[in-house]
């Protein structure tokens, strides 16, 4: 098989680029944007939840197209890219009188997703003002939670999507290359956990742990059309110990290279990160070793 190029875990083939070039060939005054659109309907190239692979397909064509494996109608627009110019989260005013008391008295907690919904920027705030490392727009699949207790905050967590390579990670589950590209979003990655700053109550942040655990899977099966299976963070051992985590059950998997993902110098430029994880399912692992 004569592979032109790899794209995302995608083998583009000789036979894909004839293909791509019929399709272009046949739709002459197509923009860039239909040519993609049209590409994920012949391919059958879609997300779990239906959507069309769109933005994914559109950088290959742009990749084939700089390779000079296709010839792609001129830009007609260029859209703004909101990731490109980002705003910091606006400030939100939330009761900050101090909750200092016991988790038994605190009473009962609701979790909400806010993902898409107008308390989103509650949770963008709360992190941009409290946590030691901000907010960050993510990128791909993600979702936001909002912890309260009554009617006030407490706390707020981010998952998305998890980084495709992690050694503590690939090790932990076992599972071959062509398993991890197919079954990657099965992974979630905890990216922000905040307890707000006001808020002193023992044992409240492994309870919280916990009790997202048991939600976010049918969570993210709601909002992206598939489960998750297992999740996974970083805690930076020069500041945190990782105890609410390893109080919850995660499991310490073992440390980052330090490295990054962008890193092409195979030596250390960051500090190493202690890698947890936790499995949603029993059978986790023959899950997400699935390759067919």
């Amino acid at each position: 098989m004569d592979i032109v190029l790899t794209y995302r875990g995608r083998a583009v083939t000789a036979a894909d680029v004839a293909f791509i070039q019929d399709l272009i060939a046949r739709h002459p005054h197509a923009s860039r944007w239909t040519l993609s659109k049209e590409l994920c309907r012949a391919w059958g190239w879609v997300q779990a939840n239906g959507a069309l692979r769109d933005m994914v397909c559109r950088g290959l064509l742009l990749a084939l197209h700089r390779g000079g494996h296709v010839e792609l109608p001129p830009v007609r627009r260029v859209t703004p890219n909101p990731l490109a110019r980002r705003q910091r989260p606006t400030a939100v005013e939330v009761d900050q009188t101090p909750i200092v008391t016991t988790l038994a008295a605190l009473g009962p907690l609701t979790i909400h997703q806010v993902r898409r919904t107008p308390e989103e920027r509650v949770v963008n705030a709360l992190l941009a003002a409290h946590h030691y490392l901000g907010y960050t727009q993510p990128v791909g699949e993600h979702l936001k939670l909002l912890v309260l207790a009554g009617e006030r905050p407490v706390a707020c967590l981010a998952f998305s999507s998890a980084p495709r390579h992690l050694g503590p990670r690939d090790r932990f589950i076992g599972w071959s290359a062509p398993a991890r590209r197919r079954n990657l979003h099965l992974v979630a990655y905890n990216t922000r956990f905040l307890i707000l700053p006001w808020v002193k109550v023992p044992h409240l942040a492994s309870h919280i742990l916990g009790l997202t655990a048991r939600i976010l899977s049918a969570q993210w099966q709601q909002m992206y059309g598939h489960p998750v299976v297992f999740l996974e963070t970083f805690v930076d051992p020069e500041r945190f110990r990782g105890t609410c985590y390893r109080a919850a059950n995660w499991v310490v998997l073992g440390q980052t290279t330090g490295r990054g993902k962008d890193d092409l110098t195979h030596r250390a430029n960051r500090s190493r990160k202690d890698v947890l994880g936790y499995p949603l399912a029993r059978d986790f692992r023959a899950r997400l070793s699935e390759v067919a």
